[in-house]
């Protein structure tokens, strides 16, 4: 009987302790909403300090590009499908790259990466805010991208969550990346060449669809390019499109950029002289899948997204003057709650150990009358439209693009919030409404750069 009394007072404890670290790591959401919240002040202090430089309104811009091999000489793990818990990849379908285009208005500089890797990696970009100097160009000159393949190289990301979406961290394997954006950018600098700018805009509504709502949502279908052709002829494009770099399944673990490998080197066989491609609102818009195998199904949505793009019938704006504006400014953001159901959600000490810490920050790039938006995370495409039709009423054409170095999750349509969807539970890291607060940095942004 004292046995049995010790061995259930022993019991009781080991449940009681667990009770308390449950206690002490779960909590349940906070919905105050944004506006009330110390944040939403923080960011309009920080907008409000920022000054509009149009000293290159009569200007000429020069620009320089370079391209850089990142294919490891040996398998890394891959990053992307949290299912394959970052397993190496078999074989190198198609080699990967860092692309750099270097601007220059005559008063200031300002360089565009875009990476064909999942995220342009927080890790890092915590190696380039000291790499990146006058020399190069610094840091917050800088507006980075990627292509959001789902089958690139990994070994990047820290924390627990790692493990899954990018495998073992190395930090030769971070080094190496940042080393690649350093000499691109030092390699585009040493070419420069006077150039014109236009804005292209086409459409493409078939090779796209909402992945999360399906056709109770929207899309966003438009392809927004900038498009340079220099004085001796060269052509150089920046394109950015909304569906997914999913098409390869998770099965299938090799090396690849996906379709936007397929369209650039397409661009680059035909039209133009250098390419470039960024994930564009990625959030909810998934590629439409069709063909044999997912080789020919990557062939197929690179050909429909190209056709758009070089249609007889696409937009084309001419860009006067060379305005050339670049700002880096911190994101405010209520703390870390991801969820762990519907109603409770972990704790941020306990987000922050499991996934570690790192700035998070969004970027903006005004060249001539096109405006970059760089966002941190996979921000949904159905919050562009509105923010395109308002940037036109003051004279921009808005590219809003995903994964600017730093990481926050989706950022979805706020009425979705409450649905036990994967988008909108499992990856929606910081509360309710950043769907309509981040339009409205978007907006603040606009009025300040127009």
């Amino acid at each position: 009987m004292k046995f049995i009394k010790i061995f259930f007072k022993i019991i009781g404890s080991v449940i009681l302790l667990l009770l308390l670290i449950i206690a002490t790591m779960v909590t349940t959401m906070d919905e105050t909403p944004y506006q009330q919240m110390p944040y939403y002040k923080q960011w309009k202090q920080l907008v409000s300090e920022v000054k509009t430089d149009t000293s290159g309104s009569t200007a000429k811009f020069k620009v320089g590009w370079a391209k850089i091999n990142i294919t490891p000489a040996s398998p890394t793990p891959t990053a992307g499908y949290g299912n394959r818990r970052g397993k190496p990849y078999t074989s190198v379908h198609d080699s990967v790259y860092v692309r750099v285009l270097v601007i220059d208005n005559g008063f200031t500089k300002a360089a565009i990466v875009a990476a064909d890797l999942l995220i342009i990696p927080p890790t890092v970009v915590k190696l380039l805010q000291s790499k990146l100097t006058e020399r190069e160009i610094p840091f917050a000159q800088v507006f980075f991208g990627a292509t959001h393949s789902h089958n690139s190289v990994g070994g990047w990301g820290t924390g627990v969550s790692s493990l899954f979406f990018s495998g073992k961290y190395d930090q030769a394997t971070v080094e190496r990346l940042a080393d690649a954006i350093v000499t691109g950018i030092v390699k585009a600098k040493e070419k420069m060449e006077p150039a014109e700018l236009a804005y292209m805009e086409a459409r493409d509504t078939i090779d796209i669809r909402n992945r999360l709502v399906g056709e109770e949502g929207e899309i966003d279908p438009e392809i927004r390019s900038a498009a340079f052709i220099t004085d001796s002829g060269q052509k150089v494009i920046l394109s950015s499109y909304a569906a997914h770099s999913t098409v390869i399944n998770s099965k299938n673990i090799v090396l690849s950029r996906d379709y936007p490998g397929v369209l650039v080197d397409s661009l680059e066989n035909g039209r133009y002289d250098f390419a470039m491609y960024m994930a564009g609102a990625v959030g909810s818009m998934g590629p439409i899948e069709k063909g044999t195998d997912d080789f020919d199904e990557m062939k197929n949505q690179a050909f429909g997204v190209q056709s758009a793009l070089l249609a007889a019938d696409a937009q084309k704006d001419q860009v006067k003057g060379a305005i050339l504006e670049s700002v880096t400014l911190p994101l405010p953001l209520r703390e870390p709650s991801p969820r762990l159901t519907m109603n409770l959600v972990l704790r941020s000490w306990a987000f922050k150990k499991a996934f570690g810490e790192y700035p998070v920050f969004i970027k903006a790039l005004r060249i001539g009358n096109i405006l970059m938006v760089g966002m941190p995370g996979d921000f949904s495409g159905e919050l562009v439209a509105g923010l395109d039709a308002y940037a036109k009423t003051k004279g921009l054409n808005l590219m809003v693009t995903s994964f600017n170095g730093g990481y926050i999750g989706y950022i979805t349509h706020d009425k979705y919030f409450d649905r036990d969807l994967y988008e909108t539970k499992t990856m929606s890291w910081y509360g309710p409404y950043n769907g309509a607060y981040l339009q409205e940095v978007i907006k603040d942004l606009i009025d300040k750069l127009s």
